[in-house]
């Protein structure tokens, strides 16, 4: 990670400064900011133009924190100060996306909460466009999203897009116009889908909910594993008329935080702030408890928007290259599927896998003809099919390092082809449903309002729990909430400590379940499976049911009296359990009886959730100063 402008060099301080050397240094740093600007966000090795724009910037910043008057006098005004600090913040969210590590957003936080606070721009008259200023909302506001700063924050940045684009409505284009008041519906769209009810615990890994890593159940000494762990990730999604805001779609935005380490306990509790004294003094220093420095590190991710195939095989093949040896790489695809002209269907992926039989991928005189299309995935427009359709074959060269595959889509069941030809390692696969029934809590066309069913299970999956049964957590019950969380972390658990004594568990589970992020995600498929098969709507229907791909142990599926008991110890906490398909026979394991027929309105919490996105905003960082 490259220096912060506060970590770095006393640039500036020394004598014989003179102004001339302060705009000489700011056009150096807008060069080395453009540059940092067009890298590409791929690659494990950080590019030097990082250093030297951190560099630039430091001593810019200290130049203007020791000669502030001396600056104002030679020309200087608030708003190139406010520029300087948005840029710093950019930088900070830029190496954020190479490194995934959740301590630079805080610091781009800090520096964006300046520029607004303090009102750099509010009198910059012609020199930050509308659209400029409207620019650097909206990155600020992705940046408080993702550290969930919902109370305050966020509604006060969406008042001020809206008035900022209304006060300078004239001095726009109407094209111009059009397009940031479409940014603006994407936005309030995004924020109806991403609500308060969606938030009432964090989706990183959160020790308040989570067990830590070395309280899990582990596999018996005598089996054998090597010991991987998630390390890099490719996060991508499209559907036309998706919720989504810049880059991110709700189930990328989802995905890519279920994927990361909340910073640690007491920060998921209180949001890392006093909720009592929001005025910026005696508050707790934001970086003090932000990164607990036994976590492990986050998995790098890449998101790709709308990415041509040969973009996304060039960042996958990228990744796969530098991926550690005792690595796995997620990918995760959310797209439209086109079952080809062969028909196919969940029912008939046999012939999918004929398919691949006949395919030799080093031979030039294989040609696909229509008549033998296979199912793809759409990440673009149709109309440039070659350049925008992901066939499972794309994937069978990667298969030579370790892969865990998610795909949420209607031909999901088309990538189970890829398994018994990889190249070297078994693939380990979720795949979605591959239809969503309109009769139940998500429609078919929910993916345009909420996100996907699938991904928000692996991601939140009480809240698509709620969702399914009718309950839009518009009124829930904090407590009912709570109980039902604790609930649901002890189902979990047990068919963790199911899945590792099983004799019959396949190798690539083993080393998922040596990964804790992995682990969550398949724990939360089970609990997916097994409710959509209980669920009356779907029950027996296979093509509204999750598969994996190598299966897993019978003792898991979704009929077994483990998972119909474990559904069941949620359902009755709600009150519907009249709603699922339960074995006459089902009985609640030992000391659970009492807790059985808890229904909403009487849980009692045995954990502290926080409240949802509360946020007092911020003091700023004790190496920081403006």
């Amino acid at each position: 990670m490259a220096a912060s402008p506060q970590q770095q060099g006393q640039g500036g301080s020394g004598g014989g400064w003179s102004p001339e050397q302060f705009w000489s240094l700011l056009d150096k740093a807008d060069r080395r900011f453009a540059q940092v600007r067009d890298l590409p966000l791929v690659g494990r090795q950080e590019p030097d133009a990082f250093a030297k724009a951190f560099r630039a910037y430091t001593q810019l910043w200290r130049m203007q924190q020791e000669h502030r008057h001396r600056l104002l006098d030679a020309g200087l005004r608030r708003w190139q100060v406010g520029e300087i600090a948005a840029r710093i913040a950019h930088l900070y969210y830029a190496q954020y996306q190479r490194t995934a590590d959740t301590a630079l957003l805080s610091e781009a936080f800090v520096f964006y909460h300046a520029v607004l606070d303090r009102a750099y721009f509010l009198d910059a008259d012609h020199h930050v466009t509308p659209a400029k200023h409207l620019r650097f909302l909206a990155r600020f506001l992705l940046v408080a999203l993702l550290l969930a700063r919902r109370a305050q924050t966020v509604p006060r940045l969406i008042a001020d897009i809206r008035a900022l684009l209304e006060d300078s409505k004239k001095s726009f284009q109407e094209a111009e116009y059009k397009e940031w008041k479409h940014v603006v519906l994407e936005i309030l769209r995004f924020l109806r889908a991403d609500s308060a009810f969606m938030n009432m615990r964090p989706l990183r890994y959160s020790y308040a909910f989570d067990l830590p890593p070395d309280k899990l159940p582990t596999v018996p000494p005598t089996v054998k594993k090597r010991g991987l762990v998630l390390s890099d990730a490719i996060l991508c999604s499209y559907y036309p008329n998706e919720v989504k805001f810049t880059d991110l779609s709700i189930d990328v935005f989802r995905m890519l935080q279920c994927l990361e380490w909340e910073p640690c306990g007491s920060f998921a509790l209180n949001n890392g702030y006093s909720a009592h004294d929001e005025s910026g003094q005696n508050q707790p220093n934001l970086l003090k408890d932000l990164r607990d420095a036994a976590l492990p590190p986050n998995p790098l991710k890449t998101i790709l928007n709308r990415p041509s195939v040969t973009h996304f095989l060039t960042v996958l093949a990228t990744k796969c290259e530098e991926l550690p040896l005792n690595g796995i790489m997620l990918i995760y695809l959310s797209a439209a599927g086109e079952m080809g002209t062969s028909g196919c269907c969940s029912d008939t992926g046999e012939k999918v896998v004929s398919n691949f039989s006949k395919f030799d991928i080093s031979s030039t005189s294989h040609t696909s003809s229509k008549e033998e299309k296979e199912p793809c995935l759409w990440l673009g427009c149709r109309e440039t099919e070659g350049s925008n359709c992901i066939y499972p074959g794309d994937l069978i060269p990667f298969t030579r390092r370790p892969l865990f595959l998610v795909i949420d889509s209607s031909i999901s069941y088309a990538f189970k082809s890829i398994h018994g030809i990889e190249r070297g390692e078994t693939a380990a696969m979720l795949l979605s449903p591959s239809s969503r029934s309109s009769a139940v809590g998500f429609s078919g066309d929910s993916t345009r309002h909420t996100g996907s069913q699938f991904t928000m299970f692996l991601t939140a999956p009480l809240q698509a729990f709620c969702l399914l049964i009718g309950n839009s957590g518009t009124d829930i019950n904090r407590d009912a909430y709570n109980k039902a969380e604790a609930l649901l972390s002890s189902s979990l658990n047990e068919w963790a400590t199911t899945l590792v004594a099983s004799s019959s568990l396949h190798p690539v589970w083993v080393e998922v379940l040596g990964d804790p992020l992995l682990r969550r995600l398949l724990l939360r498929f089970i609990f997916c499976r097994a409710t959509l098969s209980l669920f009356k709507p779907t029950s027996g229907k296979a093509e509204f049911l999750p598969t994996c791909v190598p299966p897993l142990p019978e003792s898991v599926d979704a009929e077994s009296m483990l998972s119909q008991s474990c559904v069941m110890r949620v359902a009755s906490h709600f009150g519907t359990a009249s709603q699922f398909a339960f074995a006459e026979i089902t009985t609640w394991p030992d000391g659970d009886a009492e807790e059985a027929g808890v229904t909403g309105s009487s849980g009692t919490a045995s954990k502290a959730v926080p409240e949802a996105g509360r946020d007092s905003d911020i003091s700023y960082s004790s190496t920081s100063s403006f």
